[in-house]
């Protein structure tokens, strides 16, 4: 098993430094090149962060030479007409006001993220915005057919976020609009103008708001990498952030364009992206991410950097009551909390300081030297237990770069866990604590995919009880694993998120076991 773990981790550390084949070179980096925006993206969505905590989160990556913080407050924000907007974790007014005059003290810019094209879920899910959804049923887009509806919706959100903000800058989004041409109104102006046109034609609108109100827009790059025909429509004070997770450069569309675009351009790594959920973080994909996009945002003379934090991937599946009549939306992927993810954030903190790609082993031995007060030796084995078969399980199959099976992932995955409990930290317990129960709930759900994948493969009735008894004996360590999460996470969100976190990401185990019950 051992050597087939080694394989495994050879195959991947080798696979993970071809990212950016075929682009640029990172070697070359000039010397006197510095970001003038150091930033941090923080994804509201899904766990909203207590306001201490949030403080407490800015002060630290403000001592690490971050000036920028992108707040995407989704409905977090506490939209003073639009009132339907903001959910159950909405800040108070004077909540945000507190954040950012805190901010200010630390000489940390903050920057609303209002989406105004593409993942606005939490806003058409209300019926007052039927009128602007672009699909009846999917609700992840606002139609861009329909100008003065827009106009007034987003105006009225971003003066209600000046209103309470100081920067010089609006982030509308933009991004992942994949209901471009999708409804007949936009179908036949697709048809007419192209998709291009239809796409910055909405961007137009929303920069030109953004600008009459003396702000600069920020725009996520996808989609102008990939109809970039018309993106000289927009007013000069724009800027583009070119998110890259470990991909070609090309990936969205011909990047050149947007190089000789004129416009200003700030790069954006990810610390959680795809295929990140509650049961596995690609680390080395992130450590990798850091290592190379970093350098080369300096190196194509990117303006500022920021780092991207997905607590979800924006997908929602909806759940209606009726064909008119809808209940509620369910983030579709949960991503373990920030909490876990402090090594990674550091790394980043590290690679925006300096003008030599990071060294990542030589990183994290300095990081559980000074964190965590273990050896060299332990520090190597801990990014071992990091890094070890990083694979996604889809339909009973392990998707790896060579065969696998799923009982051999989850011996990896607790040959992992062993290496973790292995170590003792002297000091940051806590943070330890962290990445051991990743690996703990790693190992839990892999336990249950193995199970699940043998009910599929054999589903006969004689086989029944003896799945019945390998699942009990799972859920035995279901509460342990609950109680622990939100232990580590309570002092940083609140305890009913962590309770619905929980509940979640068990239900699928809970579900297979009731309906197995039945067949007793």
């Amino acid at each position: 098993m051992k050597k087939l773990i080694y394989k495994s981790l050879v195959v991947f550390l080798v696979s993970t430094t071809t990212f950016f084949a075929g682009t640029a070179s990172a070697k070359a980096i000039r010397a006197d090149t510095t970001f003038a925006v150091k930033g941090f993206h923080l994804d509201l969505r899904v766990q909203v962060m207590k306001l201490p905590a949030l403080k407490q989160f800015v002060l630290k990556l403000s001592k690490k030479g971050v000036n920028t913080i992108i707040m995407e407050w989704e409905a977090t924000y506490p939209f003073k007409t639009e009132t339907l907007i903001p959910n159950r974790y909405a800040y108070t007014r004077q909540e945000v006001a507190q954040f950012i005059s805190y901010c200010k003290l630390l000489h940390v810019d903050v920057i609303p993220l209002q989406q105004s094209f593409g993942h606005v879920e939490y806003i058409l899910r209300n019926y007052k915005y039927a009128a602007l959804r672009e699909d009846d049923k999917d609700y992840s887009q606002v139609c861009p057919s329909e100008p003065e509806l827009n106009k007034q919706l987003f105006t009225k959100l971003y003066a209600d976020m000046i209103a309470t903000h100081q920067s010089n800058y609006i982030h509308i989004g933009g991004d992942e609009t994949y209901l471009l041409g999708h409804c007949e109104k936009c179908k036949k102006r697709a048809a007419e103008v192209g998709i291009s046109r239809l796409y910055f034609d909405h961007i137009k609108m929303l920069c030109d708001i953004v600008v009459s109100m003396e702000k600069r827009p920020i725009v996520w790059a996808d989609i102008a990498l990939k109809y970039p025909d018309y993106i000289h429509l927009l007013p000069k004070q724009t800027v583009f952030i070119d998110w890259n997770y470990g991909w070609d450069i090309n990936r969205f569309g011909d990047h050149s364009a947007l190089a000789k675009s004129g416009y200003e351009i700030w790069g954006a790594p990810s610390i959680r992206s795809e295929p990140d959920n509650y049961f596995i973080t690609t680390w080395q994909k992130h450590f990798n991410n850091v290592k190379d996009f970093t350098p080369l945002s300096k190196k194509l003379g990117y303006k500022g950097i920021v780092m991207t934090s997905w607590s979800t991937s924006g997908v929602y599946s909806s759940v209606f009551e009726s064909s008119e009549q809808l209940v509620d939306l369910y983030a579709i992927r949960h991503v373990y909390p920030i909490t876990g993810f402090n090594i990674i954030i550091d790394a980043y903190l590290d690679a925006i300081n300096t003008d030599k790609p990071l060294d990542i082993q030589k990183f994290i031995l300095a990081y559980c030297n000074s964190k965590f007060g273990i050896s060299g030796k332990q520090a190597l084995l801990f990014q071992e237990a990091l890094f070890t078969a990083p694979y996604k399980v889809e339909n009973g199959k392990v998707l790896s770069p060579h065969p696998m099976s799923v009982k051999q992932l989850q011996d990896s995955a607790q040959y992992a866990l062993k290496i973790l409990n292995g170590i003792t930290p002297i000091k940051a317990v806590e943070e330890f604590k962290q990445y051991r129960l990743m690996a703990a709930i790693r190992v839990y759900y892999l336990t249950f995919m193995n199970i699940e994948a043998d009910v599929n493969n054999d589903p006969a009735p004689n086989k029944i009880a003896g799945y019945l008894t390998r699942l009990k004996l799972l859920l035995q360590d279901e509460q342990p694993l609950n109680a622990a999460f939100i232990n580590l996470n309570q002092a940083t969100f609140y305890k009913s998120e962590l309770e619905q976190e929980n509940q979640l990401r068990n239900q699928k185990i809970h579900l297979l076991y009731q309906r197995l019950s039945k067949l007793r």
